[in-house]
């Protein structure tokens, strides 16, 4: 029995959307200044891969 999961698949969608505007953020150098401190850029390294693997996960989860 296959049982559809849109919600399911939406999450992953707003996740592989949030991968993709770090690698954005990556390739065209966007600064992100919060109050007088700017994010590294190894934060938007590791939110592409934490993001990417949750977008993955939940496409797959969407599609039993």
């Amino acid at each position: 029995m296959s049982t559809r999961k849109p919600f399911t698949l939406l999450a992953a969608a707003i996740f592989a959307a949030m991968a993709l505007v770090h690698i954005y953020r990556i390739a065209t150098d966007f600064q992100i200044i919060v109050g007088s401190h700017t994010l590294p850029m190894s934060v938007s390294y590791l939110a592409i891969v934490v993001t990417g693997v949750l977008a993955v996960a939940l496409y797959r989860e969407s599609q039993v």
